[in-house]
């Protein structure tokens, strides 16, 4: 790891941190603290917001105009080059970006053919990971533009789907993990059923490993008897919110175990500046020296 204990940690003068966990465990939050104030002396870098805005922009923006030809009127300015298309993405908005993602199902319900799902997903993994590959130059960026010491890099929630954590070489975690303390914010059982609760209620396109995608999808029909375009979009997402928790907690812990340290989230709540964030973080590594 970037930092062997909590006092190589505590001294360091230069302190590099990369957060992941299920999105809601207080990833981006805890990054605007440190960021927001003045004379804040780290580097906010948001991987959603790069995706959105770098490595997804394209894709996006021909999904406005798509839709935008079915309109007569638009059709006629797009095809003149009257009028141009941009998107606003917001590392505490992602809705262009989900947009995009959409959900798999009924048309008439908003609902995607599950091959252009699919095609959507890989165009979505690809730029996770090329956004994640970005951290090692934002770290110098950060430095050389801008003058700051310190960096925090907010990954998405899917982080865990592209790497095999169990992979000591792993090229993207190894990659990571030599620029950045790779910080796991572990949520409880209660954390596991208010983010189920609150997903319920505002269901959200999310990003899969395809093998799981796959899975569940064929279970989903099976279970219901149903073919891909009589899926309610927002029901099959929501089946298969908790399943995806499921199957990215041991992943995460893996990442943690092999690459990093793990944090409870109950404690990274309580960490309102930045000299307790720095306390949280040494008492983590002093604990996985124990």
């Amino acid at each position: 790891m970037l930092y062997k204990s909590a006092q190589a940690w505590r001294d360091a003068p230069q302190k590099h941190v990369l957060l992941f966990a299920m999105s809601g465990l207080g990833k981006t939050h805890v990054s605007e603290m440190l960021t927001e104030r003045e004379d804040a002396n780290w580097f906010h870098y948001s991987v959603d917001y790069r995706i959105g805005t770098r490595h997804m922009g394209e894709h996006i923006i021909d999904n406005l105009k798509r839709e935008a030809m079915k309109t007569p009127f638009l059709r006629e300015m797009l095809m003149h080059d009257l009028i141009h298309f941009g998107v606003n993405v917001h590392d505490h908005d992602l809705r262009p970006v989900a947009a995009y993602l959409g959900k798999p199902g009924d048309p008439e319900l908003g609902g995607l053919h599950i091959a252009e799902y699919q095609r959507r997903q890989d165009h979505f993994k690809d730029a996770e990971i090329a956004a994640l590959r970005d951290t090692a130059r934002f770290i110098e960026r950060a430095r050389d533009i801008y003058g700051y010491k310190h960096f925090i890099c907010d990954t998405g929630g899917s982080i865990c789907e592209w790497v095999d954590p169990e992979d000591p070489n792993d090229p993207l975690l190894s990659a990571l993990a030599q620029d950045c303390l790779m910080v796991w914010i572990k949520g409880s059982d209660a954390h596991t059923q208010s983010l189920i609760e609150r997903f319920d209620k505002e269901p959200k396109p999310m990003s899969y490993q395809p093998a799981f995608l796959a899975r569940v999808w064929a279970e989903y029909l099976s279970n219901n008897n149903v073919q891909g375009c009589d899926v309610n979009p927002d029901e099959f997402i929501r089946w298969t919110y908790a399943q995806a928790l499921a199957h990215r907690q041991p992943r995460y812990e893996a990442m943690a175990r092999n690459f990093g340290i793990t944090v409870q989230a109950s404690d990274m709540a309580d960490v309102s500046n930045e000299a307790a964030f720095i306390d949280v973080i040494a008492d983590a590594l002093a604990a996985r020296d124990t």
